[in-house]
């Protein structure tokens, strides 16, 4: 988890627009007027473990009576998240990628049952600062309807949701095409197991590690502290069965993880 809580002023530091809706061109922290969605409510579950990130999703889209979007439930990690969204069954669920418990992944794997609901289906996009593509196709294989960037802008993400529970597949333009390249290639990888041991915090470490990030370096860039990137490190390594830095960059970019 991370130890340092996202800005408020914008949905999120990536560039990103949902495919389909106007681009978000807007920089971080300029404001929008959310569109409203005349006659039409959705009920959604925000799911990120930085607090203030949704605390100002919130105030970006959640006042109904402008937007048709209620907020009824928060969760920090895979445990709440199952808990709130199996207790609100709500329509759509906001889930970041990265969260303490096994990741946005783990989330879709045990509301399954809650999705394939024909009745009353939960469906899922994924909202998320990464714009790695195996963040994005690991989400969409889970479950998920779309995947969008956390610059988004407020109105975007209102007609994202809204897409959403019509059951439309929903992308930030470029992340659409990692979906793309994914499912219509014959001859794309099957899931890489050694890969599927790490969490999404040790993929992220892995990551800056095989680039040639130096460790103050991660910890300034994931907002963590050095002594928990030398934990993640640690652990990669001895999941992979890896002795050092240099294996892993070697392993890493074999994988085209750099």
């Amino acid at each position: 988890m991370s130890d340092a809580n996202e800005p408020t002023g914008a949905v999120g530091p990536n560039p990103g627009a949902s495919s389909g809706a106007a681009p978000a061109n807007d920089p971080a922290g300029a404001s929008d007027s959310t569109a409203p969605a005349p006659g039409r409510q959705v009920r959604v579950v925000l799911v990120d473990d930085h607090r203030m990130f949704r605390t100002g999703v919130q105030a970006e889209i959640g006042q109904t009576e402008r937007t048709g979007v209620e907020v009824v439930g928060e969760a920090a990690d895979v445990d709440q998240a199952v808990t709130v969204i199996t207790a609100t069954r709500p329509e759509v669920v906001l889930l970041d990628v990265h969260l303490p418990g096994g990741g946005g992944v783990e989330v879709l794997r045990r509301c399954s049952p809650l999705m394939a609901d024909a009745a009353q289906p939960v469906r899922f996009l994924a909202l998320s600062v990464s714009d790695a593509a195996e963040d994005v196709i690991g989400v969409i294989r889970g479950g998920a309807r779309g995947y969008v960037t956390k610059t988004i802008t407020g109105t975007d993400l209102v007609d994202s949701v809204f897409r959403v529970q019509d059951g439309d597949a929903v992308f930030s333009p470029r992340l659409a095409g990692f979906v793309l390249d994914a499912f219509a290639s014959t001859d794309a990888p099957p899931v890489d197991e050694d890969l599927d041991r790490l969490t999404q915090r040790e993929r992220e470490v892995l990551r800056l590690i095989a680039r040639g990030y130096a460790y103050k370096e991660i910890a300034k860039q994931l907002f963590i502290s050095v002594k928990t990137v030398e934990s993640h490190v640690s652990a990669v390594l001895r999941k992979l069965q890896l002795s050092n830095r240099h294996e892993l960059t070697r392993w890493a970019t074999a994988r085209r993880l750099v």
